[in-house]
């Protein structure tokens, strides 16, 4: 149960944004009627870099309702980035006079946070349009605000267009919006556009987008079909297949690891044993949208089936919005679509580190609710290890906006808070894309990047091996003859992977520089910076009670899913800095630069391209397909030794954790 301090700050929060969404909602009603977008005033100032790139005329659909609300936030400038990124950058290097000598939120705010008049001005101005707002945090970093398409076009002197983009229709603006001069002074972009609700949860599932045989259009099974039953640990079962590799037994898909089993294979226990303690003292903020209805007494029950204890009184507590607040819902893929997300980052680190104190914080939405949530937490200094298991397809925000996000991510470095951020579930997004990048706020030089392996875990609890989370597959199955065989060329089409990639917005941070390879490089960011466990073949147990009405959030029956993703790969990771932490009574908070420092001692493992091809077959519940999947097959990114674009410098242990915290 959440401590009452938490649920007084929510009851305040929540009345605020209930007033301010209902303002919202009564503005839609009574602005029907498009009007021309007013003209820029003679004294003001255009915003291009605040037109995201996705909106363009090849991707016109045409014009939305004037009645639509639409999302806007206000990235202000900070009077002295420079200052701020060298506090961020000292207090974060080993070795600097300054390393560890964090600030407090009010001490960062104080000295690089815009100025109170400035910010206020611009508020009182949004207000006075008859726009809503949504949320100004204590940093002052931006507002969160909502209006109609018809007022967004009249106040930023701008025409929103309907635009297609990954598979949605998306609201952007046609020309750059602008704001009058003295306002925009303290502007550093204006985002009024929909991309940012595109962000989706990293996680992934072994039949995730697979359609059932009865379902149109569906692949129908071989007959008399061919199982591979899910293994315990790795190589526990087997099964023949057509010859692929120079082999024709292939070991099955993990049904799911257990805490025992990560906790042993990651060094956080001995192989065999729950440590009930690891991580006691310290507490993991996880950021998503919306909330779990179920996720403590969910929670609990897996917990009683996993050999982990359950939930101490107070260490679990959440600030989340009322459900009613939930906004933007469709664009966000529902609650429903959140909450295998949330239960997944709890259950990651509490299952690897039982001793830890767990906050959620979840945000309105997928986008400026979580700025919001980070908000919270950092204004606060609510905790100094914080998971974010979501990110953005690629960097396709507007180029001024990825700026303003960074804001965020250099007052956390400067608190000794550090930000881990899953790298992504699509490789190198060149699908989505057309072209390859990798996932914002993971490519920030500002968070630690947490990118995929697949992990096999022997029956003894002990670690045999890594490779890097690509998964092709290839369906089995009968040839003409009745025999089985290769639906395809092997290993089969790429179907998902850790993100990475080099960025192409933010240049290369000292702390990867001698470590990442120039090639790679090229002088820009290069994610992920280290990996854990994300392969859903080699994945993870969770218990949830899935929400079957996202309206009134009633959920279903308990029972267990398998999940991997990065998703996985963040709360693992943030887990095992919370364990060493706790050992070392140490803050690590902002980690790349201890890391890649820390990364020639060997501590970590180097996940590197394996000497023969590792597949397991996999047979779906929901198709009735079997599969010969293959691993380390990530889009155009590779494994290599020592540093790469899947895995970073490697996967993390609980030794290698401890070496970045000795780093203080």
């Amino acid at each position: 149960m959440a401590p009452d301090h938490n649920s007084r700050r929510l009851s305040l929060r929540a009345l605020a944004v209930t007033a301010a969404v209902a303002s919202a909602v009564g503005l839609a009603a009574t602005s029907a009627a498009a009007a021309p977008p007013n003209p820029p005033p003679k004294s003001s100032k255009s915003f291009p870099g605040s037109v995201p790139s996705w909106a363009g005329s090849r991707t016109k659909t045409g014009n939305p309702l004037s009645n639509t609300t639409v999302e806007g936030e206000i990235y202000f400038s900070l009077p002295d980035v420079a200052g701020a990124k060298d506090t961020a950058d000292a207090v974060s290097t080993p070795g600097t006079a300054a390393y560890g000598q964090y600030l407090k939120p009010a001490d960062w705010i104080s000295k690089y946070a815009p100025a109170q008049d400035t910010v206020d001005a611009t508020v009182n101005w949004l207000k006075s349009q008859g726009l809503v707002i949504m949320g100004v945090p204590q940093s002052r970093l931006y507002v969160v605000f909502r209006g109609t398409v018809a007022q967004i076009n009249q106040v930023f002197s701008t025409t929103e267009q309907n635009y297609s983009f990954g598979g949605q229709t998306l609201i952007g603006p046609a020309t750059a919006p602008s704001l009058p001069a003295d306002i925009a002074a303290s502007v550093q972009s204006v985002s009024i556009d929909q991309g940012r609700l595109l962000t989706r949860p990293a996680l992934a599932s072994p039949t995730a987008g697979e359609a059932s045989p009865s379902s149109p259009n569906a692949s129908k099974p071989i007959q008399p079909p061919v199982t591979a039953p899910c293994s315990t640990s790795w190589g526990e079962k087997s099964i023949t297949l057509p010859e692929a590799y120079g082999a024709t037994s292939f070991p099955t898909y993990i049904c799911g690891y257990t805490p025992k089993q990560l906790q042993g294979a990651y060094g956080v226990s001995e192989p065999g044993t729950v440590s009930t303690g690891a991580g006691a003292g310290q507490t993991v903020a996880i950021i998503d949208a919306y909330a779990s209805p179920t996720i403590e007494s969910d929670t609990n029950t897996w917990a009683a089936a996993s050999g982990v204890p359950a939930l101490a009184q107070g260490q679990y507590s959440q600030i989340v919005p009322d459900s009613r607040m939930f906004l933007d819902q469709a664009l966000c893929a529902q609650p429903s679509g959140w909450q295998g997300e949330q239960t997944l980052d709890v259950q990651a680190v509490h299952g690897v580190a039982p001793g830890a104190n767990i906050l959620y914080v979840g945000g309105f939405n997928c986008g400026a609710g979580l700025d919001i949530a980070m908000s919270t937490i950092l204004d606060g200094h609510l905790a100094n290890i914080v998971s974010n298991s979501y990110g953005n397809v690629g960097e396709a925000l507007s180029p001024d906006a990825l700026q303003g996000e960074q804001n965020i991510h250099l007052q956390a470095a400067a608190e000794g808070i550090g930000l881990y951020f899953s790298s992504g579930d699509s490789g190198d997004e060149h699908a989505a894309l057309g072209y390859a990048s990798p996932d914002f706020p993971a490519s920030s030089p500002y968070v630690t990047a947490v990118g995929g392996t697949s992990l096999a875990v022997g029956a003894d609890d002990t670690y045999k091996f890594e490779t890097g989370w690509g998964t092709a597959r290839q369906r089995v199955v009968q040839d003409a003859t009745g025999n089985l065989a290769y639906a395809g060329a092997l290993p089969g089409p790429f179907r998902f992977g850790a993100g990475g990639g080099t960025s192409a917005v933010f240049v290369q941070p000292a702390y990867q520089s001698g470590v990442v390879p120039a090639a790679l490089a090229d002088g820009h960011r290069v994610s992920p910076d280290v990996a854990s466990l994300a392969d859903p073949y080699t994945g993870y147990r969770i218990g949830l009670s899935p929400i079957t009405n996202d309206n009134v959030l009633k959920t279903g029956s308990f029972g267990f899913e398998t999940y991997g993703g990065t998703s996985l790969a963040s709360p693992l990771t943030a887990a095992q800095m919370a364990i060493a932490q706790a050992a070392g009574n140490k803050v690590i908070g902002f980690a790349n630069p201890a890391i890649y420092g820390a990364a020639q001692g060997g501590a970590e493992h180097d996940v590197a391209p394996p000497a023969d091809p590792v597949s397991v077959a996999f047979s779906s519940t929901v198709s009735g397909n079997t599969y010969l999947v293959g691993m380390d097959h990530d889009s155009s990114l590779a494994t290599a030794h020592g540093y790469d674009d899947v895995t970073g410098v490697g996967s993390m242990t609980e030794a290698f954790a401890q070496q970045v915290a000795a780093a203080h």
